[in-house]
């Protein structure tokens, strides 16, 4: 069968849309879910106590591009007790890993400071996973009036 210059077009367009949708996809969004999933991935079966991490989050921010963040974890940093990991989860960005920061007894103070992007108004989770095992959180709400992280992932 002859293919007339309409058809070929018509074909062409098609497969152009098609190529457009599949590449785009949807705006990739963690969810309270995905957060969630990723706290008991974390955990792995252990119980997470509130206390000894402090998340220093401003509660309103104007603009989510670049938002002033600081995790402490009260410990003495020893040989014996000591910070080894901490987590920042949250729960509207496009991955709800937000930072994973090493620690050990050499690294002074369990606490660092930067600046973060935040999609939306959402709950920011720190977990502190001790020498010892144990884990600790502390949770933030935070509003943004101007969100940030609007990227697609692909």
């Amino acid at each position: 069968m002859m293919e007339t210059r309409r058809i070929f077009l018509v074909r062409s367009a098609g497969l152009v849309a098609l190529a457009g949708g599949v590449l785009a996809g949807g705006r990739s969004q963690a969810t309270p879910q995905a957060m969630a999933a990723l706290i008991a991935e974390i955990a792995a079966g252990r119980e997470i106590k509130k206390g000894k991490v402090t998340l220093d989050l401003p509660p309103l921010i104007d603009n989510g591009n670049a938002v002033p963040m600081t995790v402490t974890v009260d410990s003495p940093m020893s040989e014996r007790d000591y910070v080894k990991t901490i987590h920042v989860v949250n729960e509207k960005n496009p991955q709800p890993h937000v930072i994973v920061c090493h620690l050990g007894p050499r690294s002074g103070r369990a606490a660092f400071s930067t600046r973060i992007k935040l999609a939306d108004a959402q709950t920011v989770t720190a977990i502190a996973e001790m020498s010892d095992g144990t884990l600790w959180m502390d949770s933030a709400s935070v509003i943004v009036t101007l969100a940030a992280c609007l990227e697609d992932i692909l």
